[in-house]
């Protein structure tokens, strides 16, 4: 069957078609996408205003032609940290109910950080062993850890690109101070959570999801995309380090013509690479995996997984 994923995320709202049907790999039919940076249209109330909601509907409405042109028969809609974290998160979901019929599920962080975990599970295999997840998000960072399918530990974090670049970055290129003073709230919130899943042991292998763990190590010399999801890729805590001072000292402008940067996303890639650097550094990490499945994945194996059951 042809099964739809609509994505409401703090970036971007993204509809993502497969072809799937229990016990099979799900293949990618149709992806559309629609940029709405959802944490940036919080108000002081960190509400989201009528302007948000009013695009969010519009673009909700997008999607949903999008699904029906590309023959979906099942559509699974969630909705992110932008939507959970909001202020009147139920004005915000029950206005997109009424004007388009889409109830959108509202993931827990938690949720977040175990369905990633299943999706990169099933790209890896048993034989992956002990995996530590990490996931950075426009919201959130989300780290997961486990032997399983259900990870031991899943944390979430209000560690997103989108939303630390809004909140302490606000200069083009940011103040030195400011980069500072971010590494440093980033790296007190992660450390809280190192000792509840190093306690389980060291990992057998690391692995790291997201489109700003996929372009910084794009940036660091990893394929690019066109050379298919097959290609492994991996990004070196050292390279890393290198990359951080150098992001810090450009506009987004000149982060915008690096390899595989896109315009979107350029302003929060030096908030994803202090979180990612951070992240790798309390946990000893020297290198992670990246890993084409993620959280979308995860909604729909999840949704198959049911259906075989039933």
């Amino acid at each position: 069957m042809r099964l739809g994923v609509l994505d409401v995320g703090s970036n971007t709202v993204h509809l993502l078609v497969v072809d799937a049907h229990p016990g099979a790999c799900p293949l990618p039919a149709h992806s559309h996408k629609a940029d709405l940076r959802l944490a940036q249209l919080l108000d002081d109330s960190a509400a989201i205003g009528d302007e948000g909601i009013e695009r969010l509907i519009a673009v909700v409405r997008d999607a949903l032609q999008a699904a029906e042109d590309k023959g979906v028969e099942d559509l699974l809609p969630f909705a992110t940290s932008a939507v959970r974290d909001a202020g009147n998160a139920d004005d915000v979901l029950a206005r997109v109910e009424a004007e388009t019929g889409v109830r959108l599920q509202v993931l827990s962080g938690e949720e977040e950080a175990r369905l990633t975990f299943l999706a990169v599970r099933r790209w890896f295999g048993w034989s992956a062993g002990k995996l530590l997840v990490l996931d950075i998000g426009g919201g959130s960072l989300e780290i997961a850890y486990g032997m399983d399918e259900e990870p031991d530990a899943a944390v979430s974090l209000p560690l997103g690109a989108g939303r630390l670049t809004a909140g302490w970055l606000p200069g083009d290129p940011p103040d030195p101070e400011d980069v500072r003073a971010l590494r440093r709230h980033v790296r007190a919130q992660i450390a809280r959570t190192v000792g509840e899943i190093s306690r389980f042991g060291a990992p057998d292998h690391v692995v790291a999801t997201s489109k700003t763990f996929k372009q910084l190590a794009r940036i660091a010399g990893a394929a690019r995309s066109t050379e298919g999801v097959y290609v492994q890729r991996e990004l070196k805590r050292e390279s890393l380090e290198a990359w951080v001072p150098r992001l810090s000292g450009m506009t987004t402008q000149q982060r915008c013509e690096l390899p595989g940067v896109s315009e979107g996303r350029a302003n929060q890639l030096l908030a994803g690479a202090l979180v990612a650097e951070a992240a790798m550094d309390l946990f000893g990490v020297e290198k992670v995996e990246i890993c084409p499945w993620a959280l979308r994945e995860g909604v729909i194996l999840r949704r198959l997984d049911h259906m075989g059951s039933d």
